[in-house]
């Protein structure tokens, strides 16, 4: 059973587990989003007392902190017991787009080690780059009211056009990133 697991599946299986979670979502009237969590958490907290954002009756959303965590088991469970001993298979052409861009492949992981490393990290660039990506990421979060999960995932699956402009700003995001500042950076 945990050979056939821990094999690579295909990819509509994860499409078609997203389209069931929607699903019940829909019906029990909640909607799927991450930073929501984020929101909740800070409300627990006691994060009432110092914004009027953070004061809303949490418990409605307490299902969500369950999702998170359900998410980091999750999580541990596949790297810890059900990753596949073979290394990653990346296609060509992202071998040479990071050729290009100066980074060599990864060797067998998901991430080139060169440049997502604790060595890269305790520089002076890599702590700008953590603290400056991750205001960034909140900010943008918090005013496009949503992650990128939320809206690519629910907020279209419920045809709302704000979500739809959101995920296109992602994406514009995205490449603009990956395409103009990722080169200046690295």
């Amino acid at each position: 059973m945990i050979e056939f697991i821990s094999q690579p599946w295909h990819w509509s299986v994860s499409g078609i587990m997203i389209l069931v979670v929607v699903f019940l979502l829909k019906i029990l009237g909640e909607r799927f989003g991450i930073s929501t969590s984020f929101q909740t958490m800070c409300s627990v907290g006691g994060g009432g007392k110092l914004a009027q954002y953070f004061n809303y009756d949490w418990k409605k959303q307490s299902w969500l902190l369950w999702m998170v965590l359900g998410t980091i088991i999750g999580g541990y469970i596949a790297t810890q017991f059900l990753a596949s001993p073979e290394p990653v298979q990346i296609s060509q052409s992202t071998i040479e787009d990071l050729s290009a861009l100066g980074v060599s492949a990864p060797s067998g992981s998901l991430i080139p080690e060169e440049v997502f490393n604790f060595d890269q990290l305790m520089t002076g660039r890599g702590l700008i780059i953590m603290i400056l990506g991750g205001f960034l990421i909140g900010f943008g979060t918090r005013w496009a009211n949503g992650c990128t999960s939320g809206h690519a995932i629910s907020g279209l699956a419920n045809l709302q056009l704000t979500s739809l402009i959101a995920v296109v700003g992602f994406f514009i995001g995205g490449l603009l990133m990956t395409h103009l500042l990722f080169p200046l950076i690295f």
